[in-house]
Order: structure tokens, then C-alpha cells, then sequence
């Protein structure tokens, strides 16, 4: 049972040390706050998840270290909550990003995107004005679009090689117009419009493309759709993620009740090894 207490307090000294680079990240946010929308959205989640994992692990090493029952308690709700939340956004993430994907176009590698593919609770959160300025500013600040430029032995590469690349959700959907608008391919964020955009098209993006390099496609719907594609990638690949430490975590929460028991044991002054039952009568036979 004493090697219960050890495990927990060695693990939770590692997470308190986790949630120093997390939550130093989160302040050092805080401080660069007034530059950008970009890192005012992601200080607070960055203060936050740190400041909790430093609080959680506290309780954890103290309770097991000192022998604290209350600690322990506490300690083991919050372990409860955290599975129960990472078991909830497994089940959220793949709610929320059960449709949409994108659109393969005829002589091209990559796929465009298109919002309309898109529905449900996330696509209203990304999509919506409040948000929308933020996220776009994250894209922006990323430089996904100025780091697509290519060059062959010096050479910028063709439009015949740009239409042959495998591109990511945010370089298809930010960077370069809908492929049906008709735009004609000067550099990989350089798009001429020779004749009128086709009538057959009713994509309101071929006339919010822009040359500017601050403004691209970062007004489109389709910038839209690859953000959502991002995150549904993502999201399904933390879901995988959060499934292995859930299961991790469920293991810790057994050896915490071990570690509580042991440390109930203690308080009820029962000698470690000693057994909770005892005889009541001598034996008749002795």
C-alpha cells in the first residue's frame, strides 16, 4: 500500500512540473495580449488548464506525501472530473465534426473547400462574426499562406506543378481562390482574373479574393470550411489521444483509492500489514 503513495505523489510531482512551461505560456500570452486577437483568444485556455493541473497535482503529491485524507478526497474528485470531461469530449468531438470534408477537383491534387458541407454547432461557432475575427487572425499569424512559396533549382514552380501539390485544409481554403471562380495562376498567392468570373457559379468567394497579402481568401466561406477541416483532423486525433489517457488515468485513479485506503488505515492507527480482522474467541481447540 506505502508504494501507492509514492506512485501518486512521483506522478503528480511530474504534472506540477508540467503546469509551469503550461501556465508560464498562458502569462507570457497575457503580456503580448495587446498585439493580437490571436493570442487574447488562446492566453485565458493556457491560464487556465495550467492553473488547474498545478492545483490537482498540489493536492495529489501533498495528500499522498503527508498522508491527507481531505487532500486525497479532494484529489480523487478531481481526477473523477477530468475522466468524466475527457471521456465528454471524445464523445463532443465526434458529434460535432461528423460532416464535411472536401471537394476533389478535376486536374488537381488538392481539394477546395466549401462552408455549405459544413453544419451543426460547430460550423455556427466558427462561421459566427464574434469568432470568426479571432480565428482569423490565428490564421493570419500562422504565415500558413506566405510559407507555401516553392522553388525548383531557383526557379518558382509552375501552375502546372502548384495544381499537382497535396495542400493542407488552411492553404486551400486561405490562400488561393475557389478553383471554379476561374482565376488564373501567377504564384501561390498571386491569382489573376483574365475574363469574367462564370456564370454557371453562384460562389460569392471569387469576388472576395484579393491579391493583398494581408487579405487573400480570409474573408471567404471556403477559409471557413478549412478552418473546420483543421479541426475536425485534429479534434479526431486528440479524441485517439484523449481515449489513451483516460485509460491511463483510470489506472491512477485505482492506485489513488489504494493510496486512500492506505492513508484511512493509518488514521484508524491499524499498523501497516496488519489485518482488519481479528478473532473474537480463542479457538476451542487451543
Amino acid at each position: 500500500m506505502r508504494a501507492s503513495n509514492h506512485l501518486i505523489g512521483l506522478v503528480n510531482f511530474l504534472t506540477f512540473l508540467l503546469s509551469i512551461p503550461i501556465l508560464g505560456g498562458g502569462i507570457w500570452l497575457s503580456s503580448r495580449a495587446n498585439t493580437t486577437d490571436c493570442l487574447r483568444f488562446l492566453q485565458w485556455p493556457l491560464i487556465i488548464i495550467g492553473a488547474a493541473i498545478m492545483i490537482v497535482s498540489l493536492a495529489g503529491l501533498a495528500g499522498a506525501c503527508y498522508r491527507n485524507t481531505f487532500l486525497m478526497y479532494v484529489y480523487m474528485w478531481a481526477m473523477f472530473l477530468v475522466i468524466a470531461t475527457l471521456i465528454g469530449f471524445v464523445v463532443f468531438a465526434y458529434v460535432v465534426t461528423d460532416k464535411g470534408s472536401g471537394r476533389p477537383e478535376l486536374n488537381r491534387a488538392y481539394m477546395d473547400y466549401f462552408l455549405e458541407d459544413y453544419s451543426g454547432w460547430l460550423e455556427r461557432r466558427v462561421a459566427s462574426d464574434g469568432y470568426w475575427g479571432k480565428i482569423s487572425s490565428c490564421v493570419r499569424d500562422s504565415k500558413v499562406c506566405a510559407k507555401m512559396g516553392k522553388s525548383v533549382n531557383g526557379v518558382p514552380e509552375s501552375a502546372n506543378m502548384f495544381y499537382h501539390r497535396k495542400l493542407t485544409p488552411l492553404q486551400s481554403g486561405c490562400c488561393k481562390p475557389a478553383t471554379e471562380c476561374g482565376y488564373t495562376y501567377v504564384n501561390e498567392t498571386v491569382w489573376n482574373l483574365e475574363v469574367a468570373v462564370p456564370a454557371t457559379t453562384s460562389n460569392l468567394d471569387c469576388n472576395r479574393w484579393s491579391n493583398d497579402q494581408s487579405e487573400l481568401c480570409y474573408s471567404c466561406d471556403s477559409c471557413k470550411a478549412g478552418v473546420l477541416a483543421s479541426i475536425k483532423h485534429s479534434w479526431r486525433k486528440a479524441s485517439m489521444i484523449n481515449i489513451v489517457v483516460v485509460v491511463l488515468l483510470v489506472i491512477l485513479y485505482v492506485v489513488a483509492c489504494a493510496a486512500l485506503r492506505n492513508n484511512k488505515r493509518i488514521d484508524n492507527g491499524e499498523p501497516y500489514g496488519e489485518a482488519r480482522m481479528t478473532k473474537a474467541q480463542p479457538s476451542r481447540f487451543f
